[in-house]
């Protein structure tokens, strides 16, 4: 008879695992500690998701999975392969440098956060949001899903007296238990077609469902993209994006634009590629819609922000999020009209590394400016060169990454990829959808960027560097820069390993 006790590979569910349990001692510690040694508690999130995140380095050896079916150790819960290590790596890296200017951010706001309980909704999300991308049963799917999303309202909401943090919140909010509530509807049925909740299984048994059963499956799969539509910000489930990042400490919302979309794609792909391959008839003309849909919104959007509006700068970086999440799409959609699934998937992955690194950035010299000028205008970034050259060249840098154009190399590399994504896969009308796009980014991020160099109205604002945000632009513009010299390294870094 065999056991039905299973053994725990704990190395292997290491990355996620230390930051919750690092989340559980910053909250009982926040109960010791006085008011005056509040601001240390952000020492212990800085380094656990450190130590986190060298955690994944000796998962590079092999695949290792646990929680698997007893007397079926091929199908299991949790699998560590290469998909799920440079998913890991982009939560674990994004939310070590939020955590960064959350360091700042907390000490510039004083008593209206938190910080015990700030610390632990963060790193709460952050176990979450890794626990993701390694799942591999719809359940413990949406059960990370939630995990990463909930305190995230949480940290959404959390500033005292705060009336657009609160209305943040609520929008962040009803959207998102929207998103979940359908899909969960969806993941109903297509766990009533199938029996099974264990994505290869899934994928087994979904192609040979009864006749009577084939349109409540494909009724579940599209519940369930529309579900994930919301996650990712794809137009038309985006109405939640600007005001949230608007209301949302500056920190979070640089969380939510990358972490965020990490988790949402990846969750997409692992119901799409790896659960449904056989409905990609149905899920690929979807995204491919989605795609350019959700490009083409954000990218307007973003080109409509007025620079002498409140809280321009942190909008703009909110619609351009929107416009970056529609390029992110285009592989994924490839990979149904692709006979090299994989590749397409590597290019998403590929993109979002590069996106990831370049939007921290371009946040963390927003949360620069933003001690000096509260509003946050675009307008408030006229002759940043003059006071503080560095920082205007890097963030001059960061948008040209994220348009595509030189010194940017790695935005530039990114972007054909996953241009030559869509072409290779027959999607000619999506890839011209995106060559527009890219064009009308480039107007938006060229007028901000020619506005860092321009003579400053009145006397230059002086931006003292505190050492975490020094960090946090430091970590971001050595990757951007390293990755523009070596572009080749992200595919070769991003070979999925989903089959």
């Amino acid at each position: 008879m065999s056991s039905l006790v299973q053994s725990v590979d704990w190395l292997a569910i290491a990355p996620p695992t230390i930051v919750a349990v690092v989340g559980l001692v910053v909250l009982v510690a926040d109960l010791f500690v006085s008011e005056a040694r509040k601001p240390l508690l952000g020492l212990l999130p800085v380094a656990g998701l450190a130590v986190a995140t060298l955690m994944l380095l000796p998962l590079l050896d092999a695949d290792r999975s646990t929680f698997c079916l007893v007397g079926d150790e091929g199908v299991c819960s949790y699998t560590a392969d290469r998909f799920t290590l440079v998913i890991q790596f982009l939560v674990l890296g994004g939310a070590l440098l939020a955590a960064l200017l959350s360091v700042t951010a907390l000490k510039d706001e004083g008593k209206r956060l938190p910080e015990g309980e700030y610390w632990f909704l963060f790193l709460s999300s952050t176990a979450g949001a890794a626990l993701l991308p390694a799942s591999r049963d719809l359940a413990t799917l949406v059960v990370a899903l939630e995990v990463a999303s909930l305190p995230a309202f949480a940290l959404v909401g959390l500033r005292h007296g705060d009336r657009r943090s609160s209305e943040a919140a609520l929008k962040f909010f009803l959207s998102s238990v929207t998103a979940t509530a359908v899909s969960l509807l969806g993941i109903s049925f297509v766990y009533a077609a199938t029996g099974t909740l264990h994505l290869t299984l899934v994928a087994e048994r979904v192609q040979h469902v009864d006749g009577q059963l084939h349109t409540l499956t494909q009724t579940g799969v599209v519940l369930t993209l529309v579900g994930f539509a919301f996650k990712t910000a794809a137009a038309p489930f985006h109405f939640w994006v600007p005001d949230t990042y608007v209301g949302a400490p500056l920190p979070i919302a640089a969380y939510l634009s990358v972490v965020g979309k990490a988790v949402g794609f990846s969750g997409l792909i692992l119901v799409t590629v790896v659960a449904l391959p056989s409905y990609a008839d149905v899920w690929g003309p979807a995204l491919a819609a989605l795609a350019a849909l959700t490009m083409t919104v954000g990218n307007v959007g973003a080109l409509g922000q007025q620079a002498a509006r409140a809280y321009s700068a942190v909008r703009l970086l909110a619609w351009s999020s929107v416009g970056q999440a529609g390029y992110l799409l285009v592989p994924i959609a490839a990979a149904a009209y692709s006979g090299d699934a994989e590749r397409s998937i590597g290019s998403t992955v590929a993109y979002a590394l590069m996106y990831g690194a370049v939007n921290l950035g371009a946040f963390a010299v927003a949360a620069l400016v933003g001690r000096a000028h509260r509003l946050n205008r675009v307008a408030d970034y006229r002759g940043l060169y003059a006071s503080s050259p560095l920082t205007a060249l890097l963030l001059g840098f960061f948008l040209l990454c994220l348009a595509g154009l030189p010194p940017g190399v790695i935005g530039l590399f990114a972007k054909v990829t996953v241009f030559s994504a869509a072409v290779d896969a027959g999607l000619g009308w999506l890839a011209v959808v995106m060559a527009v796009n890219v064009v009308i980014g480039l107007v938006y991020y060229l007028r901000w960027t020619a506005l860092l160099f321009r003579v400053p109205e009145g006397e230059p604002v002086k931006h003292r560097l505190p050492a975490p945000l020094t960090a946090a632009l430091a970590l971001t513009g050595v990757l951007g820069i390293a990755l523009s010299g070596a572009p080749q390294l992200v595919l070769r870094f991003t070979g999925t390993g989903l089959f």
